[in-house]
């Protein structure tokens, strides 16, 4: 079996592991450990700079070289180890490394937490499965509201964590894919702008802003062509994208969220509350219909037609770089 051919057989093999298994508690996941680098390096970072603006920034751009290079450089390391074992070990290793990239089964797990509750009518216990997956102050939010915020999360995760890692992982294999997710991880980390992180984490947030680019607008338009195979409604997926996509304070996260909320017909963000402050945001489609806890599902089950689509984008662009080369 060439590379090429273990490539494209891990990515669908890691795609189709994350599907069925998610992401399983009792194992340890490689995003808890970028985690831990994240929260030991920021420590020992802020110890040697000035607490100024300038030593702040420093410390930041310092702090990301640091998280990337640790993160490719044990990344590569396993998968050259891998390489050298043979194609068994190397095809084992890819997908397990493709596996733990996706988190397309634990968002639609996690989102579907908040759906159950609210078809069971537990306002209380939706509001405590939806605080797990947003950022958001929860405790202001009725039914519909949780319903929102959950649709929201599944919309604009839907790029950050399935199709930009399969499309960093079509370009640059595995270990690309896990330098995109340690820039992902430190924006969601410390790319805040409160007293703590506004200059410390600014490098980190430009990074993945830049990083994301071209990932969530690709992640909009398939979620345009799952919206027409859904049966929902793509015409107006294409419309609130055109209009809303830039209703957001990020240039990227209202690309996929504005798409969502067309094909479903609903009106999404608006005013939250973030650590007891009102945060005044823009909405993002138009109020067609009230939204419902039955959206959850919807929204779901257009992240994963879209997720389809990119796997077969990725494994079209892995024969072709295959061919080239």
């Amino acid at each position: 079996m060439d590379s090429v051919k273990i490539h494209m057989a891990s990515t669908l093999a890691g795609f189709i592991l994350d599907a069925c298994f998610g992401d399983p508690h009792f194992l340890p996941h490689p995003v808890r450990g970028i985690g831990n680098l994240i929260s030991l390096s920021e420590k020992g970072i802020r110890r040697l700079f000035p607490k100024t603006e300038k030593g702040e920034l420093a410390g930041g751009a310092l702090f990301v070289l640091l998280v990337l290079g640790i993160t490719a450089a044990l990344s590569f390391g396993l998968w050259y180890a891998a390489a050298a074992a043979g194609n068994t070990a190397l095809f084992l290793a890819e997908s397990v490394m493709v596996y733990f990239l996706l988190a397309a089964r634990s968002l639609r797990d996690e989102s579907m937490r908040v759906y159950y509750s609210l078809r069971n009518g537990d306002v209380e216990e939706a509001r405590r499965n939806v605080s797990m997956i947003v950022g958001r102050d929860t405790s202001v939010l009725d039914a519909q509201g949780i319903a929102r915020a959950a649709v929201e999360t599944v919309a604009e995760n839907a790029s950050d964590g399935v199709i930009a890692p399969l499309f960093y992982l079509a370009l640059g294999g595995p270990v690309l894919g896990w330098v995109y997710k340690a820039v992902n991880t430190m924006d969601s980390m410390a790319g805040y702008k409160n007293k703590k992180y506004f200059w410390f984490g600014r490098a980190a947030a430009r990074l993945d802003d830049a990083a994301n680019f071209l990932p969530s607008r690709l992640s909009a338009l398939l979620m345009i062509a799952a919206a027409a195979v859904c049966r929902l409604d793509y015409r107006n997926a294409c419309r609130i994208f055109k209009r809303d996509r830039f209703n957001h304070k990020s240039p990227n996260s209202a690309q996929t969220e504005s798409v969502c909320a067309g094909a479903l017909d609903i009106r999404l963000a608006g005013d939250a509350w973030y650590f007891g402050e009102l945060c005044k945001k823009p909405f993002i489609g138009d109020a067609l219909r009230p939204v419902e806890y039955e959206d959850i599902r919807r929204a779901n089950r257009l992240m994963y037609a879209a997720a389809v689509f990119a796997l077969i984008l990725a494994l079209i662009w892995q024969a072709l770089a295959g061919m080239w080369i």
